[in-house]
């Protein structure tokens, strides 16, 4: 994939020193395109971004589930989400500490605060409250539309959709009615708004992400687990979140889940997307995380959905498809 390096003229990058190049993060000499006698394997490169989309495809498409299991065995839903995402961000960055990882500047922790209080905090935060009424796989559908945000707020950074991504767009946003219309959504005016807000947070914090002074690595996503995680706790205990009741094993075991596979392998999957694949294959697991969560909602939980809620499917994958068709 072409960045910023390779984009200031193939001489310049033929010029730059071995011991230079090698000195570099990263984060920003894998996927440059040197000249034919300085190329870079691709395989290792192309095997993670394959690798990092089937964990999002598989693992994200079953952690729907989880959250419910969680709540449903008397876990609360930011309290659970933050502690979730404090425990292995911690985790991620002890171990990356210890490694000697360069620690995040002063102004690192700040984006990392901004961009963690939105895919996180919004995001996540606003999914696992809406999930106390909302069938999993309905979550999971709702969320799909976040390739349509995302196509979206990356016409705001200056590259609008085309014609077939602006059909895209108006597809996708009449699914999201049907959903609302058939009631599928719980019928509740707050946990409906707060499932619709999730995904335009997310998609708006992937695509700035971009932009904003991250840390490298694995340290971006242990900082932004770390300071997301934080505010969704602090906003648990704002709200008057208490534990009252001893969690069920069940729960814990969905809890565990969540923290191992779901932040520690999912997060990390993402935001090594995000920093070496366009948004629009980042986010790409949002089509396909429906219809595993559908298919284990009613497998494994008992969940159904109505003639309306399936027809809405149809209309935001297509749009989803449109949006993406585009190489």
């Amino acid at each position: 994939m072409p960045t910023w390096l390779a984009k200031r003229g193939g001489a310049r990058s033929r010029a730059v020193p071995a011991s230079r190049v090698a000195s570099l993060p990263d984060s920003q000499t894998a996927p440059v395109s040197l000249s034919p006698g300085n190329v870079q394997p691709a395989g290792a490169h192309r095997g993670w971004l394959i690798a990092s989309l089937l964990s999002l495809y598989i693992i994200w498409g079953s952690t729907y589930l989880a959250i419910r299991w969680a709540l449903e065995g008397g876990m609360l839903p930011f309290l659970m989400s933050g502690a979730r995402f404090v425990i292995a961000g911690a985790l991620l960055f002890a171990v990356l500490w210890l490694k000697g990882t360069p620690v995040p500047t002063a102004r690192q922790w700040g984006a990392s605060a901004l961009v963690g209080t939105m895919l996180l905090g919004l995001g996540n935060g606003g999914l696992v409250f809406a999930q106390q009424w909302v069938p999993s796989g309905v979550a999971a559908l709702v969320v799909g539309s976040l390739p349509l945000w995302t196509a979206l707020f990356g016409g705001l950074f200056g590259q609008w959709p085309g014609r077939a991504e602006r059909w895209g767009l108006a597809v996708g946003f009449g699914g999201i009615v049907l959903l609302n219309l058939g009631s599928d959504m719980g019928g509740r005016l707050l946990p409906t708004l707060a499932l619709l807000v999730a995904p335009m947070s997310w998609a708006l914090g992937s695509v700035w992400s971009r932009r904003l002074p991250m840390p490298q690595g694995l340290m971006s996503t242990a900082a932004q687990m770390l300071c997301g995680g934080a505010i969704i706790l602090g906003f648990g205990l704002l709200v008057g979140e208490r534990p009252t009741v001893m969690p069920t094993p069940k729960a814990v075991l969905a809890f565990l889940y969540l923290i191992t596979f779901g932040s520690l392998v999912g997060y990390s999957a993402y935001g090594y997307l995000l920093r070496h694949a366009r948004p629009s294959l980042a986010t790409s697991y949002a089509y396909v995380n429906p219809v595993l969560a559908v298919f284990l909602g009613g497998l494994l939980a008992g969940e159904t959905m109505t003639p309306t809620a399936w027809l809405a499917m149809g209309a935001i994958l297509g749009a989803v498809v449109l949006l993406t068709r585009k190489k």
